[in-house]
């Protein structure tokens, strides 16, 4: 073979070996997945006035966090049925739903993870950080949950914690002359999942 068809071959084998090797890692690329189940989440809030203290509860539509491990990227979607608000008083939800978050209008409230930082271990106990946009009443709004993780097997726990702070927000305060609330909510969330891994491109 002369030397010609060898320099010619040569950046042929070069770019098929280079092929091959991001082909083959892209097989292997993979990403966690946590599938959140509604039945086992419990999604409490809390409202402060001056004379007693509000407590009630969400539920969650469905939930499904992926992310990679190697890069902390992040994807899916925590959906709260915006409509499900119970403070065990009709008369107070009933204005919550058509006043507050009228929820006819955004039937839903959502958090969108985008990146997780911090180690998840294959098995145990660790604190993650998530960032993400918390949607509620149309607008999205920055969000960093603090996340302690439980894994055990392939069942994933964890609770969150955190203030909504709904007036700034744009939703109305329902406080009246008589009565005042505050204009925060504390929202707590344990939710309970499965693990799995998924294999997932590179390039996505």
């Amino acid at each position: 073979m002369s030397n010609r068809s060898t320099g010619q071959l040569l950046p042929k084998l070069l770019l098929g070996t280079v092929a091959l090797l991001l082909l083959a890692g892209t097989a292997v690329a993979q990403q966690e997945v946590v599938s959140f189940d509604p039945v086992e989440t419990k999604i409490d809030f809390t409202l402060s006035d001056v004379l007693h203290t509000v407590h009630g509860t969400f539920k969650l539509k469905n939930g499904i966090i992926r992310f990679d491990p190697k890069t902390g990227a992040a994807s899916g979607a925590l959906v709260v049925d915006g409509t499900s608000g119970d403070s065990g008083n009709k008369s107070r939800d009933k204005k919550m739903n058509r006043d507050i978050l009228e929820s006819a209008k955004y039937p839903e409230i959502v958090f969108i993870p985008q990146h997780v930082s911090g180690s998840v271990p294959s098995q145990g106990t660790s604190q993650v950080n998530v960032l993400g946009i918390f949607r509620i009443h149309g607008s999205e709004h920055p969000l960093t949950l603090t996340v302690p993780l439980s894994i055990h097997g392939n069942q994933v726990g964890a609770n969150m914690q955190f203030v909504v702070p709904y007036q700034a927000w744009g939703l109305k305060n329902p406080s009246t002359f008589i009565l005042r609330v505050s204009d925060k909510v504390q929202i707590n969330i344990t939710v309970n999942g499965h693990l799995t891994l998924q294999q997932a491109s590179l390039g996505k």
